[in-house]
C-alpha cells in the first residue's frame, strides 16, 4: 500500500489540537485544551514527557530546540526542548494568541492574535519586534515566507494578507475568506503554509479547495482540489521537497496533491469523521502526523516506501483499510483519461520514494512518463482572476451560522433568531407597540430568513431532502381571523432573499425566479431575473432588486439593480444597470429611506442614494469609515431618513455586525456629499447646497405619485436652497468671480435673480447686474409660458402655487433686509448717518421669516445707478414694443389698467426710462404678482369687479397715504428709518415694492 493509517491515541482533552515534528524527527510534539504540550517518542509511547505552558495552549512551533506555545493567559512563551525549561516570554497581546510560527533560520516568531494584531518578534532579543496592524478581525494563522522577507496571514476579517516584513506594511490582500467575528466561529482554520525551499508559492485553503500564489508577483496561477472533497479545508502543510502538498479538512478528510500535476495522489479519512486542525509532515516526508479536535494524534505511515506494485495493488483490491479509504483511493480508476497506461502508476509514490527506487528499473522508467507528459495538459492562466460570487443575504441582518442572530431590524422592528441546545425560536419586536405586541415564534421550519413590515412578518426556510423551502407569513394586521399562510416552493427550488411592501411580498428563488404574492397569500405575477439574486429591498409600492450581471475580476463585484413600481401603472424605474461600489468592495446593506428613496452601503461603508433628478443615477452621500476610530470598526445601517437628514446604524467595535446581547445602541451620522475643499467656505456652502437638492426630490416623486407631501417641508427646503445661492453669489461677487455669480444666478428663482440685481447694482457692478436682468427676462418669460398650463391644473394645485408664492415672499423680505441693511453703495443717495457698514454679507444672512414689513424702506425711490435691462427674446407672448397710443385704441387689458396705476410708481422708481423701457419695468412687476392676482387685475379690467376708482381707493386705504401727488412727493422726502413705519395691504404693491426699488 501507499501509506499505512494508524489507529487514532488519546492526546489532550477536547478541543482545538496542534502538532508538530522535532527538527530530526525524533519525536511528535502536540498542545492542547488542557494546557500541556506533550512529546511522544512514537504514536505507541504510553508515557509521553509533558509541559505545563498554561491553562489553555493554542499554538505551537519547534525550532532549533526552542518551543514556542500560545497560551491562554495572552502570552507567547518559550521553552527548551526537550527538557521543557521556561526561557521567558516572548511577546504578550491584550487577548489570546491564535497561531505561532517560526521563520526558516528558527531566529525569528510570527504569533496572530485575537486582538487582531501579527507580531514578528526576535528569539534573541524579544524587545526587537514589530507589529503588522491592518487585520480588522481576529487573526487565524500567520507563515513566513522561507526567504524571510515576507509574512503572510489569514484573518476572520476574510482576508489573506501579505506583509513586507521590514516596512511593516501590506503588500497585498485577498478577500478570499467568510467573514466571522471569532476564531471559535470561523468556518475554517485557514492555516497558510509556504512552499519550503524558494518560496514560490503560497497555499492559501480557501473552502474546498486550494489557491497557490506566486510569490513577486501575487498572482493566482492556480487551484488544487478534489471531487470528493465536500467539506472546507482546515490546514494544509508541504512535505520537506516542497513538492507535494497535505490538506485536512472539516469532515475529516486528508489529501495530498501532487503540485507539479496538480492531481491528488493520496486519499484518507479520519476513522470517525472528525474535524483535522493539526498536520505535519515528518523530515524525512516518510510520516504525516495529524490532530483532531477531540484531542487526539493519529499518523499516516508508508508514503516514502511506496512501490509501482503495490500501488497497483491498491488500484484492483478492496480489502483491508479500504474501509477507512475513500473509493478514489483506486486512482486509475477515477483518473483514466490521464493516467491509462501500465506505467502512470501513484506520482507521489515515485517522487516521495524515488531515493530508494534506485535499483527498481520499472520505478526508475515510471518516473519520468508519469510527470513529464501532465504539465501540458493545463495550461496555466496568467490574466485576472475571477471574483468569488457575493452570497445572497437579507439587508439589515447578521449571518446566519451565529446561534443568536438579528434576522431582521429595520424602521418597523426587530427579528431575533436562537438556535441553540435550549431553544429554536424567533422574536419579534416592534419599535412602535401600537402597530402590534412582541411575539415569540417557534422556529421548528429552521428558517434562516426574515423581513418586517407595518403589516406582516414573512419568513422563509431552505430546502431538506424530505421537505421544500417554505414561505410563511404571519399577516398580523389581517382583519379576519386566519392571520398565517404558508406557500411550498416547487421541488429543487430554494429562496434566497425575500421582501415585504406594501400590501405585497416577494421572494426570490435559486431558480432566478422572482414570485410576488398579496399580502393575503394570493399568487401574483411571476419575474425571471436576469443573474442570481443578491438582496431585495421593499417600499410601499417600490421593489429594489440586486443580483449577480456577471463575473467580476480582481476582487470586484459585477451587480445590477432593477427598480419595480407597482401600483395602478405598474413599470420598471431601473431596468438592470450595474450598481456603483468601491473599488474591491461588495454590497453590505440595501433599501429605501423612510421617504421612499432607494440607497444602499458598500463594504467601505459609502453610503449611495439614488438621484431621481439625474435620470436615476447614484450619488455617494456618506463615508461612515470616516467616522471609526479604528480601522476594526464598522457602522452597522439599519435606516436612513431624508427629513430629517439622519443615518441610523449602530457602531460595531472590532466587527461588521452587532451582537443580539447586550442590546446595541443606535447612533446617527450625518449626511456629507463627498466635494472638494468642504473645509472652505465655498466648499461648505456648495455641500450644503447640493445636499438640500438631493435630499428634497422625493416631494416631487411622492407628489407625481399621489402621496400628499408636507407643503411647509418643501417650502422651507426651497427657501433654505435659495438663500445658500444668495450667499454664494454675494461671496462670488466678493471675490469678483462675476462669471460665477451669472452660474449661481441660472440657479436662482425670478425673485431672488430680482435681489441680485440690486445687490450686483449696489456694489457697482454693471456688466453683471446687465447680465443677471437678461436672466431674470428669461425667468419671468418661462414663468408666463407655464402659466395656461397651471390654469387648467385642477384648484388645490393653485392654492398650494400661493402658498409657495407666500413664502417667496417671506425669503425674498428676509434676504432684501439683510441687503439693505449692509450694503450701501455711494452714489447719488447717500446711506442713513448713523447706519454702519458691513461688507459681509454671508455674516449676517438669516432665515427669519419675521421679517419686516415689506413696502417700508424698499417701496421708497432713490437715485442709485440706472439699469436698463435688455429687449427680451422675441418668445415674449405680448409685444414690448407695443408704444401707448396703440394700448388706447383697443379694450383695456388687465395689465394696461395695472400699468395705469402704477406708471407713476415706475417713474419715480427710475425717472430717465423712456416710454418702451417703462412697458418693460412694468412688464416684469406684473409678472411677478400670483396669477389669482393678475387674473383679478384682467376682470376689473372687463369691468366684472369695479370701476377704477374703486381700485384706487382700495389699493390706498391701507397704506396710510393720500392722493397721488402726496404719495409721489413723500416717495422723494422721507429717509428709510420713517418709511418702515408704513404698511401695505395690497400684495402686488409690496411685491412692486421690494422687488425692484434700488433703496
Amino acid at each position: 500500500m501507499p501509506c499505512e493509517r494508524k489507529p487514532m491515541r488519546y492526546g489532550h482533552s477536547e478541543g482545538h489540537t496542534e502538532v508538530c515534528f522535532d527538527d530530526q524527527g525524533k519525536f511528535i510534539v502536540t498542545c492542547g485544551n488542557d494546557g500541556d504540550v506533550r512529546i511522544w517518542e512514537s504514536l505507541d509511547d504510553d508515557d509521553p514527557k509533558f509541559i505545563t505552558v498554561g491553562e489553555k495552549a493554542y499554538s505551537l512551533a519547534l525550532k532549533n530546540n526552542k518551543l514556542v506555545t500560545a497560551s491562554s493567559n495572552n502570552t507567547v512563551q518559550i521553552h527548551t526542548f526537550p527538557d521543557g525549561d521556561p526561557d521567558g516570554i516572548l511577546t504578550r497581546f491584550t487577548t489570546n494568541a491564535t497561531h505561532v510560527a517560526f521563520n526558516s533560520s528558527g531566529s525569528r516568531v510570527a504569533a496572530g492574535s485575537s486582538d487582531f494584531m501579527v507580531k514578528v518578534v526576535e528569539v534573541s532579543d524579544s524587545s526587537q519586534q514589530k507589529t503588522l496592524r491592518g487585520h480588522e478581525a481576529p487573526v487565524l494563522s500567520v507563515t513566513f515566507d522561507p526567504k524571510d522577507d515576507f509574512l503572510a496571514s489569514s484573518s476572520c476579517d476574510g482576508s489573506v494578507v501579505v506583509w513586507n516584513i521590514e516596512e511593516q506594511a501590506q503588500v497585498i490582500s485577498w478577500p478570499l475568506l467568510q467573514k466571522t467575528n471569532d476564531v471559535s466561529n470561523a468556518k475554517s482554520l485557514c492555516r497558510l503554509a509556504w512552499q519550503p525551499g524558494a518560496g514560490k508559492f503560497l497555499a492559501v485553503p480557501v473552502d474546498t479547495k486550494v489557491q497557490l500564489y506566486e510569490r513577486g508577483s501575487w498572482d493566482h496561477v492556480s487551484t488544487l482540489s478534489d471531487d470528493l472533497l465536500t467539506q472546507p479545508i482546515n490546514v494544509v502543510a508541504w512535505s520537506p521537497c516542497g513538492q507535494f502538498l497535505a490538506a485536512g479538512s472539516v469532515g475529516g478528510s486528508l489529501t495530498v496533491w501532487d503540485v507539479n500535476s496538480k492531481l491528488s495522489v493520496e486519499r484518507c479519512r479520519h476513522e470517525k469523521g472528525f474535524t483535522v486542525c493539526g498536520l505535519a509532515w515528518h523530515p524525512s516526508a516518510g510520516q504525516i502526523a495529524y490532530t483532531d479536535t477531540e484531542g487526539c494524534l493519529g499518523l499516516l505511515d508508508g508514503l516514502s516506501t511506496s512501490t509501482p506494485d503495490s500501488n497497483k495493488h491498491v488500484a484492483g483490491d478492496d480489502d483491508d483499510d479500504d474501509d477507512f479509504l475513500m473509493p478514489a483511493t483506486g486512482r486509475v480508476r477515477n483518473r483514466g483519461a490521464i493516467l491509462d497506461d501500465e506505467n502512470s502508476v501513484d506520482a507521489a509514490s515515485l517522487k516521495l520514494g524515488q531515493d530508494r527506487f534506485g535499483d527498481d528499473d520499472d520505478a526508475g522508467s515510471a518516473v519520468v512518463p508519469a510527470s513529464a507528459p501532465l504539465v501540458p495538459l493545463r495550461p496555466v492562466y496568467e490574466g485576472p482572476m475571477p471574483t468569488p460570487p457575493q452570497k445572497a443575504f437579507q439587508p439589515g441582518s447578521t449571518p446566519a451560522h451565529l446561534t443568536h442572530r438579528f434576522m431582521m431590524w429595520n424602521s418597523v422592528g426587530i427579528v431575533r433568531g436562537y438556535n441553540d441546545e435550549q431553544d429554536n425560536a424567533i422574536d419579534v419586536e416592534f419599535h412602535d407597540t401600537a402597530v402590534h405586541h412582541a411575539m415569540h415564534l417557534t422556529n421548528s421550519l429552521g428558517h434562516i430568513m426574515a423581513d418586517l413590515s407595518q403589516e406582516a412578518v414573512l419568513l422563509a426556510c431552505p430546502s431538506t431532502e424530505e421537505l421544500a423551502s417554505k414561505l410563511q407569513c404571519l399577516h398580523f394586521s389581517s382583519w379576519d381571523t386566519n392571520k398565517e399562510w404558508m406557500v411550498d416552493l416547487p421541488k429543487g427550488e430554494d429562496a434566497r432573499a425575500l421582501c415585504l411592501g406594501q400590501g405585497w411580498a416577494a421572494v426570490a428563488t435559486s431558480k432566478l425566479m422572482l414570485r410576488l404574492f398579496s399580502i393575503g397569500g394570493l399568487q401574483r405575477e411571476i419575474i425571471s431575473l436576469p443573474g442570481p439574486v443578491v438582496c431585495m429591498a421593499g417600499h410601499g409600492e417600490q421593489l429594489l432588486i440586486v443580483y449577480h450581471r456577471a463575473t467580476g475580476f480582481d476582487g470586484e463585484q459585477a451587480l445590477g439593480v432593477q427598480l419595480l413600481q407597482f401600483g395602478r401603472r405598474k413599470r420598471q424605474i431601473i431596468n438592470g444597470e450595474p450598481l456603483p461600489l468601491s473599488h474591491k468592495s461588495y454590497l453590505s446593506w440595501l433599501g429605501f429611506t423612510a421617504e421612499g428613496t432607494p440607497c444602499y452601503v458598500d463594504s467601505d461603508g459609502v453610503v449611495r442614494m439614488l438621484n431621481r433628478s439625474l435620470g436615476n443615477t447614484w450619488t455617494p452621500v456618506c463615508n461612515t469609515r470616516e467616522t471609526c476610530k479604528s480601522k476594526s470598526d464598522h457602522y452597522w445601517v439599519v435606516g436612513v431618513h431624508e427629513n430629517p437628514q439622519q443615518l441610523r446604524c449602530i457602531p460595531c467595535k472590532g466587527s461588521r455586525y452587532p451582537p443580539t446581547l447586550p442590546r446595541p445602541a443606535v447612533g446617527i451620522l450625518p449626511f456629507k456629499l463627498p466635494l472638494c475643499q468642504t473645509s472652505t467656505e465655498k466648499g461648505q456652502m456648495e455641500e450644503q447646497f447640493w445636499r438640500s437638492v438631493l435630499f428634497h426630490n422625493h416631494y416631487s416623486f411622492l407628489s407625481s405619485s399621489g402621496y400628499e407631501i408636507d407643503e411647509d417641508g418643501q417650502s422651507k427646503s426651497q427657501k433654505e436652497q435659495q438663500e445658500l445661492l444668495m450667499k454664494m453669489f454675494a461671496l462670488s461677487c466678493k471675490l469678483d468671480r462675476e462669471f460665477r455669480s451669472v452660474e449661481l444666478a441660472e440657479l436662482m428663482t425670478q425673485n431672488v435673480v430680482t435681489l441680485a440685481i440690486r445687490y450686483a447694482s449696489r456694489s457697482r457692478r454693471m456688466a453683471l447686474a446687465q447680465r443677471l436682468s437678461e436672466i431674470a427676462l428669461e425667468k419671468a418669460n418661462q414663468i408666463q409660458e407655464e402659466e395656461p398650463e397651471e390654469r387648467e391644473e385642477e384648484p388645490q394645485y393653485s392654492s398650494v402655487r400661493q402658498n409657495s408664492g407666500c413664502e417667496w415672499r417671506l425669503l425674498t423680505g428676509t434676504l432684501l433686509k439683510v441687503l439693505t441693511g449692509y450694503f450701501q453703495v455711494s452714489g447719488k443717495a447717500s446711506a442713513p448717518s448713523g447706519q454702519p457698514r458691513v461688507t459681509n454679507i454671508l455674516d449676517n444672512m438669516t432665515s427669519s421669516r419675521k421679517s419686516a414689513p415689506h413696502s417700508g424702506a424698499a417701496g421708497k425711490p432713490n437715485k442709485s445707478p440706472v439699469l436698463k435691462p435688455l429687449a427680451p427674446r422675441p418668445k415674449a407672448k405680448v409685444s414690448i414694443s407695443t408704444n401707448l397710443s396703440e394700448l388706447k385704441n383697443t379694450p383695456k387689458t388687465g395689465f394696461q389698467l395695472w400699468l395705469e396705476e402704477n406708471r407713476k410708481s415706475i417713474l419715480a422708481d427710475q425717472p430717465d426710462l423712456e416710454e418702451t423701457d417703462v412697458i418693460k419695468e412694468a412688464m416684469g412687476r406684473f409678472r411677478t404678482l400670483s396669477a389669482d392676482e393678475r387674473l383679478s387685475w384682467t376682470d376689473r379690467a372687463k369691468g366684472q369687479t369695479g370701476d377704477a376708482a374703486d381700485l384706487k381707493k382700495r389699493k390706498r386705504g391701507g397704506g396710510g397715504g393720500g392722493g397721488d401727488e402726496e404719495n409721489e412727493n413723500g416717495q422723494t422726502k422721507v429717509d428709510e428709518n420713517s418709511a418702515k413705519k408704513k404698511k401695505s395691504l395690497d400684495p402686488s404693491s409690496k411685491l412692486s415694492a421690494f422687488a425692484f426699488n434700488k433703496n
